[in-house]
């Protein structure tokens, strides 16, 4: 009786109620924002293009000029909604059984009463501890990465970082508590409690009904979107990166085809090329014995030599033989003409040097020693 008259006499204090009116609101918003993303999530059913034509509209494409969107935009709403979020988390937790006996005296009530609504706000409870950290990985990701809203993105992020088991998780507590908690705002709040008592009954229990066919009805789209982009994921991971893998195998298999055009440098044809290359030699024998030299470096292995010198070498060598031919039939004439002008000068030194008879002969005709000078 004491403790009931010290705290009779305390003043009452209206922060509880303006609290809990905080707390409503702010459910009331996250409540509709669950609805609207669940319903624009499952455009992916539509296909891809749909998915990505929605959520580059959720990035104000059309007032861009480009179309390419403002990611900007979807980071501002991820940071007021996750703002939000936490506020409303923090004004439920008030409301919790904050230790072990306390759970336990809730739960006997439960079991004593089996009240429907009490067992509907045990369960909005668990559910709400559940997805304070399953909504905060999501809104995170969404927060680091505003501009991956994308159908092909979402599905590698659900299953290349097996985010899939969150956003299941995730999915079913935020339909179970975001539902709960819009028919419990209108039970507290008495927006359809009617005019008396019956009245009021029935609104109930169209409430309730209505309650469990919204939670069916977005656990499905929900249940159908995760499962469309799942398996977007996986025909991404396994077909496309094996795509890729074969193009680089290619890749890789013509490099040593250019290596084989293109030989390492045997040391007889580094020693043979020089001597190859230079220019025409007119001199035969030095050309004679230079191929010769390199016939008998060549002559242990007939296929190396083969592979030492291709068909221009051999090419070259037959013009060097031509040419050599060329110079010993030149050659030959030469020695002929010299030969001709030397029986020539011998004739022109008979003439200038007449026989002594010739010389006689002048004298006896009487002609003189003047004459033949």
């Amino acid at each position: 009786m004491e403790s009931y008259s010290i705290e009779s006499n305390k003043k009452k204090s209206r922060i509880p109620a303006r609290l809990d009116f905080l707390q409503s609101s702010i459910g009331l918003v996250l409540g509709l924002f669950v609805w609207v993303h669940i319903i624009l999530s499952a455009s992916i059913i539509l296909g891809p293009g749909a998915f990505n034509w929605v959520s580059k509209n959720m990035e104000l494409a059309f007032l861009s000029n480009t179309g390419q969107g403002y990611p900007i935009a979807v980071f501002f709403a991820v940071v007021i909604v996750f703002i939000l979020f936490i506020v409303h988390a923090l004004l439920g937790i008030r409301k919790f059984p904050i230790s072990w006996k306390q759970h336990r005296i809730m739960r006997d009530q439960m079991a004593m009463m089996k009240h429907q609504d009490t067992n509907l706000w045990y369960v909005q409870a668990l559910t709400g501890f559940i997805m304070f950290f399953a909504g905060s990985v999501h809104l995170y990701s969404m927060l680091t990465h505003p501009g991956s809203i994308d159908a092909y993105l979402s599905a590698d992020r659900v299953v290349s970082q097996n985010m899939w088991f969150v956003y299941l998780v995730l999915l079913v507590c935020v339909v179970l508590h975001g539902n709960i908690g819009l028919y419990r705002l209108c039970m507290k709040w008495g927006w359809f409690q009617g005019a008396d008592y019956q009245r009021g009954r029935q609104n109930r229990a169209k409430l309730k009904n209505l309650q469990n066919k919204l939670m069916i009805f977005f656990l499905s789209a929900g249940f159908l979107t995760l499962l469309l982009f799942v398996i977007i994921g996986l025909r991404h991971k396994y077909t496309e990166p094996y795509q890729a893998t074969d193009t680089t195998q290619t890749h890789k298999a013509a490099e040593p085809a250019a290596v084989e055009k293109a030989p390492e440098a045997d040391p007889i044809h580094e020693q043979t090329a020089p001597l190859i290359e230079e220019p025409v030699i007119h001199d035969s024998t030095s050309a004679v014995q230079e191929t010769e030299f390199v016939h008998e470096e060549a002559a242990d292995d007939p296929d190396d030599l083969q592979e030492e010198f291709p068909k221009e070498i051999s090419e070259e060598v037959q013009e060097e033989e031509i040419q050599e031919e060329i110079q010993e039939e030149t050659a030959g004439d030469d020695d002929a003409a010299h030969e001709v002008p030397l029986e020539e000068a011998g004739s022109l030194e008979s003439e200038e040097h007449p026989a002594e008879g010739d010389v006689h002969h002048s004298i006896e005709g009487g002609s003189g020693p003047q004459e033949i000078l």
